[in-house]
């Protein structure tokens, strides 16, 4: 197979003992192998070793889980320093902010290695060094939510990287307890204050994105917490919807985030037992499922097993907004499941459902 292009920010180079162990993934071909093997100098460097399995993760998602354990045993036998280790967090971060629709499986891969490596230097392991990057990109965020455009899109990824993070990075107490990094959640809140003090279309677009992602589990905690943070984030977004100076079209993305969070982000609740919903026993687990044609025109979906493995791998190329790529700022609105009814004229149900809600705020701040 051959690799696929992918560019990242250029990486300090260390390089491996004579005894390295040898792994590459199923399917993956490199003459690294042969080359060693032929006693030439040319063997890889651990920052080309994971960069490749980073590549490759990136053009095969599926092989995560069947390649992830040997990737971490070949990583505790080659990560025995400190300085190896800081590369290979910056390895990660870099790839998982930089390179489209990689930050779920960033996330992931995080998530594995912070529960699997074996090294701990004094310095911190893999999760303290990983957090302690998100930090020094956390610490300019206001600088950031108002720079320049290039500065506002690498904002943007760490964004949603974060939160993706808070999702999927598993904190494990000593009574054996699984739960989410509280720093995180402190985190994405001050991230989204952020956002809403410089309310530019770009940073809003994030801000949406970042609670369709997390919105549902930042409330339920909150909640918990006896905290009212997601009212006061609500609140945010109305004034913004009626004095900021952002286009009409984020506007009501933002009035069908609200909408969104108004049903309990879509969640139903079921009355019965609960059971985790499978294709065997949920008649509609397909029902919302996007379709997608082969180069013939044959519609296929996740339900058709012939093409499951390609409806995968389509489906998490798939954004939220499929014509603003995920650590970019492009809104063309094509495609766009809140752009999809915008007219050169707002459509009468939305312009009516907007002037209730204009009224209603107006009446809320006058009491």
């Amino acid at each position: 197979m051959a690799k696929p292009q992918v560019v990242v920010a250029p990486v300090l180079m260390s390089k491996l003992s004579a005894n390295a162990p040898e792994f590459y993934p199923s399917g993956y071909s490199s003459n690294y192998t042969e080359s060693y093997e032929d006693g030439c100098e040319d063997y890889p460097t651990l920052s080309e070793y994971v960069q490749d399995f980073l590549n490759h993760l990136t053009e095969q998602p599926g092989s995560f889980e069947t390649e992830i354990e040997q990737f971490a045993e070949t990583l505790n036998g080659w990560v025995t320093t400190d300085d190896a280790l800081q590369e290979l967090v910056e390895l990660i971060y870099q790839q998982a902010t930089s390179i489209p629709n990689f930050s779920y499986m960033g996330a992931r891969l995080c998530n594995y290695l912070s529960h699997h490596l074996t090294i701990s230097p004094q310095s911190g392991n893999f999760r303290q060094l990983l957090l302690q990057r998100c930090r020094t990109e956390y610490e300019a965020k206001d600088q950031a939510a108002k720079g320049d455009e290039v500065t506002r899109k690498r904002f943007h990824a760490f964004v949603l990287f974060l939160g993706e993070l808070y999702l999927n990075l598993e904190i494990k107490g000593t009574n054996g307890q699984v739960t989410r990094a509280d720093i995180l959640q402190v985190g994405l809140r001050e991230l989204l204050n952020a956002l809403f003090s410089n309310p530019m279309d770009d940073n809003l677009i994030c801000a949406v994105k970042l609670l369709k992602l997390t919105g549902s589990v930042l409330e339920d905690t909150w909640k918990e917490k006896g905290k009212t943070d997601m009212e006061e984030i609500i609140q945010r977004i109305e004034n913004v919807v009626l004095d900021a100076n952002c286009s009409r079209d984020v506007k009501q993305m933002l009035l069908k985030l609200v909408e969104l969070r108004s049903s309990n982000w879509g969640r139903v609740h079921a009355t019965s037992t609960y059971r985790e919903a499978t294709p065997e026993n949920d008649p509609n687990y397909f029902m919302n499922e996007p379709t997608f044609y082969t180069s013939d025109g044959v519609p296929f979906t996740a339900a058709d097993p012939d093409y499951q493995e390609k409806y995968q791998e389509l489906l998490e190329r798939e954004d939220f907004f499929p014509d603003y790529e995920e650590n970019g700022t492009d809104l063309s609105g094509a495609g766009d499941p809140y752009l999809d009814d915008i007219d050169d004229e707002m459509d009468p149900e939305i312009e009516e459902a907007y002037e209730k809600f204009c009224l209603e705020s107006e009446r809320k701040r006058k009491q």
